[in-house]
Formats: C-alpha cells, sequence, structure tokens
C-alpha cells in the first residue's frame, strides 16, 4: 500500500472511528443512566414493601400484651422510631441518625408516617444499603459491550476504508502503468539523441558556442533526468541497491559538469567547494539521484544570473540557491509525491520525494531552509 493510500486509510479510520466512538458513548452513558435509575428504583420499591411490613409488625406489637416487647430487626434493613418532635425513640439504626436524610450516601431511605401512633412512634424510617451488584454488572456489560462493538466497527472500517480508497488505487495503478509505458517509449529516443550529442562533439564538425547544440544536449539530458526519475519511481519497491564505498567528491564534480550546460544557459554564477575523498557507503544510482534532484531542482528555481553554491564536506552535502523560494506553508509537505509549491517552472514535483526517499533508505538526515523571493538552501546530513 502507497504511503498516500495509508494516510487515507488512517484519517477515513480516525474520522469513522472517532464519530461512531462518540455517538456509542453518548448512547451507552444515557443508557446507563436510565439502567441505572430503573435499578434503584427497584430498590426503592423494595424497601418501601419492607416498611410496610415492619409497619405491621409494629402495630402487633403496640395491641401485644406480652410483657417484653422485641422491636422488629431485619438482616439487611434498618429502622427507628421517631416522635411527633422527630425525636429518636429506638430502633436498629444509630442514636445520632435523623429524619434529614438528604445528607447521607450510598444509603436508600424511607419514611412513613405511623397512623395511629404505635408505642408512641410517628414517624418510621428504614435504612438500607444500596445494593451495587447490579450496577457494576451494568457497567461491566456496557464496558465488554464498547469493546466488542470497538472490534466490530474497527474492522468494519477497515474495509470501508479500502472500498473508499479504490479509486485512488486504481488511478494510482492507471498512472504507474501509463508512467511505465512512457518510460518504455522514452529511452530509445533519449538514449539516441545522447549517444549522437557525444559523437558530433567528439568526431563531428561543429561550433563550440553553437547555441543549437546546447540547447539540444540540455533538452536531452533533462528528458534522460526525467527518465531516470520515473523508473526509480516505478521500480523503487524491486531495486536492488549495491551498496559500495562511493567517492563522492568525485561523482559531485562529475554531476556538476554534467549539468554545467544548463547552468551556463541560465547565467548562474557556480561554486563548487568538495573535500577531497569523502566517501560513503552507498549505491551509486542511489547516490546519482540525490546529487541530480537537488543540483537540477536549484538550476531550474534559480533566477537568472543567480548563484549556484554546492558544498561537500566529510558529513554533509549542501545545495544552496538564490531562487523563488518555498513559502513556509509549503515546507512541511514539499517533499510529497507530485507536490509544488511554485507552478511556474515546469515538473512533476517528484524530485524532492527521491530525495526523500534515498535519505530514509539510508538513515540520512534532510534539512530545508528556505524564504519565499531570497532562495533554498538543503543539506543532506550523514554520520561517518
Amino acid at each position: 500500500m502507497l504511503r498516500s493510500e495509508k494516510r487515507s486509510l488512517i484519517r477515513f479510520l480516525i474520522l469513522y472511528l472517532g464519530s461512531t466512538f462518540i455517538l456509542f458513548s453518548i448512547a451507552s452513558w444515557l443508557f446507563y443512566i436510565s439502567s441505572k435509575h430503573h435499578l434503584l428504583d427497584q430498590q426503592r420499591e423494595s424497601i418501601k414493601y419492607e416498611a410496610e411490613h415492619i409497619k405491621l409488625q409494629l402495630r402487633t406489637l403496640h395491641q401485644s400484651n406480652a410483657a417484653k416487647l422485641v422491636y422488629p430487626s431485619h438482616a439487611h434493613i434498618q429502622s427507628a422510631i421517631y416522635d411527633l418532635d422527630k425525636t429518636y425513640i429506638f430502633g436498629t439504626l444509630k442514636a445520632e441518625q435523623t429524619l434529614d436524610i438528604n445528607k447521607y450516601e450510598n444509603r436508600l431511605y424511607h419514611t412513613v408516617k405511623v397512623v395511629p401512633y404505635y408505642l408512641g412512634a410517628a414517624y418510621l424510617l428504614v435504612a438500607k444499603d444500596i445494593n451495587y451488584e447490579p450496577i457494576k454488572k451494568l457497567q461491566k456489560n456496557i464496558i465488554l459491550f464498547m469493546l466488542a462493538a470497538g472490534v466490530f466497527f474497527t474492522i468494519l472500517g477497515y474495509f470501508l476504508g479500502k472500498l473508499f480508497i479504490a479509486p485512488m488505487r486504481d488511478a494510482m495503478e492507471k498512472m504507474n502503468h501509463f508512467i511505465q509505458d512512457t518510460t518504455h517509449e522514452l529511452n530509445t529516443p533519449i538514449s539516441t539523441i545522447l549517444t549522437n550529442i557525444e559523437m558530433i562533439e567528439t568526431f563531428g564538425k561543429h561550433d563550440e558556442n553553437s547555441t543549437e547544440l546546447k540547447r539540444i544536449e540540455i533538452a536531452s539530458k533533462t528528458l534522460s533526468r526525467i527518465y531516470d526519475d520515473l523508473t526509480y519511481l516505478n521500480l523503487n519497491h524491486k531495486y536492488h541497491r549495491n551498496i559500495v564505498n562511493l567517492n563522492m567528491s568525485t561523482l559531485v564534480e562529475e554531476r556538476m559538469v554534467y549539468f554545467s550546460a544548463m547552468a551556463e544557459a541560465k547565467g548562474l554564477k557556480v561554486t563548487v567547494n568538495t573535500d577531497p575523498n569523502v566517501m560513503l557507503q552507498m549505491d551509486k544510482n542511489d547516490a546519482i539521484r540525490l546529487v541530480d534532484n537537488l543540483i537540477s531542482n536549484a538550476i531550474k528555481y534559480n533566477r537568472s544570473k543567480g548563484i549556484l553554491d554546492v558544498r561537500l564536506t566529510e558529513d554533509i552535502f549542501s545545495v544552496k540557491d538564490t531562487g523563488i523560494g518555498i513559502g513556509s506553508k509549503d515546507l512541511s509537505t514539499i517533499f510529497q509525491r507530485f507536490k509544488r509549491a511554485n507552478k511556474s517552472e515546469g515538473g512533476f514535483g517528484i524530485g524532492l520525494d527521491i530525495v526523500n526517499q534515498v535519505v530514509s533508505s539510508y538513515g540520512f538526515i534532510l534539512e530545508i531552509n528556505s524564504k519565499e523571493g531570497e532562495g533554498t538552501e538543503v543539506n543532506v546530513k550523514w554520520e561517518k
């Protein structure tokens, strides 16, 4: 799966799962509140029934002629009787328990008026600890449901996401096939043109300052570089790297000679400073792509008669120009494939993407500093 497809799929899943989670959380919370109230109402009804039962027992005691009265007690319920002034008389509740039941938590209370006054009591207060087991079971079931729903909707979202990006994948595949066919067709005429230019320069009679021949050479080299870039993008996942101890100093100097005609045609002042014998463990073709794309961009987007500064040291390769620069809002996305910060110049927006891929493959550090209208400096750093 391509990076663009992964990004689209991840964004879709975040949006889809995020909105689903919020909706299910709200629905689950409302269901929990409603079910919790229902469970508490059931326990309140139970305590009301128990209060009436104790009231009947009090009446029985009141009417009894027994010498000794035994106050009714229950295992899970406590009660107490109060007089008309709401003063505690007796009960299984503590004496400090008042009828002000609003200040007590974690218990259920129910007050019953006793008429007539059995045993001198005007009020009966019944209390029972809240049974949290059904509530905990409800919470557990809701959590399990949310987890199961999360797994289900994640799987569903993944397949929906695949369907969502399917048109993009088809378009990318068609474009890749087009690139593959185009590069195949371009290869022969580009090779023929470059070979014949070299033969003319070597054996033929021509004016060394011929503008027409230089234009043909520049155009041919431009086509050749585009062909190499398109081939790399198309075959990158199958590309076999031949890592060698590469002399970057020699390579940079050779590539500067290769681009000299282009720089000359734009009237650029070129300065090249390379430390001797800078060696890197790297595939030569990768190094060429890295150097070529940075230099060609610096030439393409430079102003006429501007400055091109190329520097190579033991730990950095730097290319600096005085061109149109890149806006701050585009700097974070400039390495994405087909991204072009400026559309006034030609190009496909693949050069910096290739540079980024090469840099990532070798664990190098890629830095870009740019100011719109003033120029750009790209640095590639490595650790020896």
